[in-house]
């Protein structure tokens, strides 16, 4: 019998992962065992947090960041892939995203600690190396070693390519079609029962409410959101952006409210949203040449690279 509307279960699941929550919601044949999909689900995105995590001593990620300049550490597929996009992405967006700025986010206080001035000076160490040049990584023998003194922070790409994993884990049990989502990441596979594609709003980046902004239809791919308006802290009573200038090792100044970018995969969607906080308008060019769709707000404009649009 052909899967039809009527004979389509709704499933909506969700569980904790990386300080915030993680969910999946799909539709499947009423005989379908959502409690196996939902075990791979949350075991995949747990096994994300156990190797990239900042949080947890023990991770894998850590035992790179604590390891000696020029010793070869090893580590899991997983993670090596990661900091493979990482470092590619870091090198097509010419350093405004890498993933070695951990050192000033937690100079300034978006870490475990408060801000502290003596770090701060520390991370803004002139003439920052990007990490594409200093981070050798060995992927035949799964392995990476450094070159410089470096705190590698995956936090701008762990929970996009989390989201990828919910996905690989879904269409394993069989789902081929639904929204899936860690915080503000989010991949649309296939489409609704009814054949149109998802819809999806997109935040203003208001700090005092939730309201959607504007309102897309997604089928197939990813979308990741980075801004500036939920997340900061105060420094002699200036409000900073999250977000690490890594070529200067701290906050931006004077970033978009937020960047939304639309890619084949979360994982790609999520570091290029951070990065295009860093580059801004003048990034525009670099994401079209990527292949991505890109959507910058401000207080008061919006521009969008792809389709042309421009909103007061």
């Amino acid at each position: 019998m052909p899967k039809t509307f009527t004979n389509l279960a709704r499933h909506a699941l969700n569980g904790a992962t990386m300080g915030t929550r993680w969910s999946a919601l799909f539709h499947m044949p009423f005989d379908f065992k959502a409690a196996e999909v939902d075990a791979a689900m949350a075991n995949a995105v747990a096994q994300v947090d156990r190797q990239m995590s900042t949080w947890k001593p023990d991770s894998d990620l850590n035992r790179l960041n604590s390891a000696t300049l020029g010793e070869w550490v090893s580590l899991p597929e997983e993670l090596m892939n990661v900091l493979q996009a990482g470092l590619s992405i870091g090198e097509a967006s010419d350093g405004a995203f890498d993933i070695g700025v951990g050192d000033a986010v937690t100079a300034w206080g978006f870490g475990m600690v408060d801000a502290d001035e003596t770090a701060i000076r520390a991370a803004r160490i002139k003439h920052r190396n990007p990490t594409y040049h200093t981070l050798e990584l060995d992927m035949a023998n799964r392995r990476a070693r450094k070159h410089a003194a470096a705190c590698f922070d995956l936090n701008g790409i762990a929970k996009g390519y989390g989201v990828d994993r919910l996905v690989d884990a879904a269409r394993q049990h069989g789902v081929e079609a639904g929204l899936f989502a860690i915080d503000g990441e989010l991949l649309a596979l296939g489409s609704q029962p009814d054949g149109s594609a998802w819809t999806i709003a997109i935040e203003r980046p208001d700090r005092h409410q939730r309201a959607p902004r504007s309102i897309i239809e997604l089928s197939g791919a990813a979308i990741a959101t980075s801004g500036d308006y939920r997340h900061w802290v105060e420094v002699g009573g200036h409000r900073l952006s999250h977000t690490m200038d890594p070529r200067l090792g701290m906050p931006l100044q004077n970033p978009p409210a937020s960047a939304t970018v639309i890619a084949g995969n979360c994982m790609s969607a999520d570091a290029w949203a951070t990065a295009m906080m860093v580059l801004g308008e003048a990034g525009l060019p670099r994401a079209e040449h990527a292949g991505l769709s890109v959507l910058l707000l401000s207080d008061d404009q919006t521009r969008c690279r792809r389709c042309g649009l421009f909103m007061k």
